[in-house]
């Protein structure tokens, strides 16, 4: 067996090994780098430490780029160290690139009112509704909101069993006002499924899609008045950031937005950080000069 095969062979292992952690974005990202990293390599399992650095500065560029390339590289020493194919770990001494965590677009409580409350743009009034709710109201992923099914939610209790990245359950809460439009949907617009049960389908009676979703925020948003760039996400990071500002704590958010990591959560605390001073910029008679 060549030495290009055996390094293919190993990429190949690696990422049949993630696809059983991770989502499928996640192992379509690391095999496209390590694929790269092979093609660099020549095909040889040669990981010295500046052989490496050269091809994340040559094929990373951007700090965001090298970021994730280095993290792909990382895991996959990491799983040939655990299988005994290398004795030591190259990557230790590669240092992240510096990076500026932007901050997440957030809607104002007043923003978030005039898109669920204004009377609604569409032809699908009372399923659309229901999917804005939603998506404040639970913090859902756009991708978790159109995987939902009928049995996955509980009217009565006001929650949902929600599948995540990596294929993860968690179970998301939602408020009244979520709940009647749920209901109202339910009752009076949705549209009998062709095949198998998802809560939201489309007037055909197929499940939604995640492009069909962005394209009821967007025009929602557009005719609230919003940001064009308003997004599905957007309502997820509101429904975070509105949580903190209301007094919950980071690790509750966690747990609600299915992080797997407490850091990934932090982000929204300097987002309530900025918000606060804002306030106090704008409303403090002292602030201005």
């Amino acid at each position: 067996m060549s030495e290009r095969r055996v390094l293919d062979e190993w990429v190949g292992e690696f990422l049949a090994n993630l696809a059983s952690k991770r989502s499928a974005q996640t192992v379509r990202a690391y095999g496209a780098d390590l694929r790269q990293l092979c093609d660099e390599l020549d095909g040889q399992p040669n990981f010295a430490a500046e052989r490496l650095r050269r091809h994340l500065r040559r094929h990373g560029s951007a700090p965001t780029t090298r970021a994730r390339k280095l993290a792909s590289l990382r895991a996959f020493v990491r799983y040939l160290r655990q299988t005994g194919r290398l004795d030591h770990a190259p990557t230790e001494v590669l240092e992240a690139p510096i990076q500026r965590r932007t901050l997440p677009q957030v809607l104002t409580l007043q923003q978030a009112s005039a898109l669920l409350d204004q009377p609604p743009p569409s032809r699908t009034p009372l399923r659309d509704a229901a999917l804005l709710e939603l998506l404040y109201g639970a913090g859902l992923r756009v991708g978790e909101a159109v995987s939902l099914d009928l049995h996955d939610v509980d009217l009565e209790a006001c929650q949902l069993r929600v599948v995540g990245k990596g294929n993860k359950e968690r179970v998301a809460f939602f408020g009244q006002a979520c709940r009647e439009a749920l209901r109202r949907y339910l009752r009076q617009e949705r549209t009998p499924p062709n095949e198998g049960q998802p809560l939201f389908t489309n007037p055909q009676g197929r499940r939604l899609t995640a492009r069909t979703v962005q394209n009821v925020v967007k025009r929602w948003a557009r005719r609230a008045g919003l940001p064009p760039d308003v997004s599905p996400h957007t309502l997820r990071h509101s429904f975070a950031t509105h949580l903190l500002d209301g007094g919950a704590d980071l690790k509750t958010v966690q747990q609600l937005l299915g992080h797997e990591n407490l850091s990934t959560t932090q982000i929204y605390t300097h987002v309530s950080i900025d918000r606060l001073r804002q306030a106090v910029e704008e409303s403090h008679p002292r602030s201005q000069a």
